[in-house]
């Protein structure tokens, strides 16, 4: 007799819909984004010889953003900061089988200054400004292990030639830090 009582009990609470009240949404709030810094490397690539503290503590310039590519024999790196497209750092580094004096006659251009103390041979020019963009900074070096390295900085469009030397500067140092054994 109790379990026919306890289920009519239920059936009648059933038949009403009493305690199906629509339930209020809850209202959970929203985290803060959490900001993460990803290192250069993580893109691969000639990406792996980078990394975005030393290259600011060369150049001054702090980068965010890293895109990596390889092709055949070719690994190269671009490295921006996310509020411009310019300033832009790209390093290329190429399996190459030339030896010095090829170097200075086929890859080292014309009017180009040599550095010393960086590879096997090297060497660092600046260009002028183009269509859309500003002067560039260039540092090419033959690296001991057979491989032919590139830095190029391009600046921003109606940036003056003059900042592209001094960015030729910085960037032989960072050239010294570029270990192209690590591929």
């Amino acid at each position: 007799m109790r379990g026919w009582i306890c289920l009519a009990g239920v059936s009648a609470l059933l038949v009403t819909g009493c305690g199906a009240e629509a339930a209020e949404p809850v209202a959970v709030p929203r985290g803060t984004p959490v900001a993460v810094d990803v290192p250069a490397a993580s893109s691969g690539g000639a990406c792996r010889l980078l990394d975005f503290a030393v290259v600011e503590e060369h150049t001054g310039e702090r980068f965010d953003v890293a895109a990596a590519s390889t092709r055949d024999d070719t690994r190269t790196c671009v490295l921006r900061a996310k509020r411009a497209l310019l300033p832009e750092l790209a390093l290329t580094v190429t399996d190459t089988s030339i030896d010095v004096a090829d170097f200075t006659a086929d890859v080292q251009p014309a009017g180009a200054r040599k550095v010393s103390r960086l590879g096997q041979v090297a060497y660092r020019r600046t260009g002028a400004a183009t269509k859309g963009q500003g002067p560039v900074a260039e540092v090419g070096w033959l690296a001991a292990e057979d491989r032919l390295a590139v830095l190029r900085w391009t600046l921003p469009k109606g940036t003056e030639r003059a900042a592209a030397e001094e960015v030729a500067g910085k960037l032989v140092a960072l050239a010294g830090t570029v270990d192209t054994r690590a591929l």
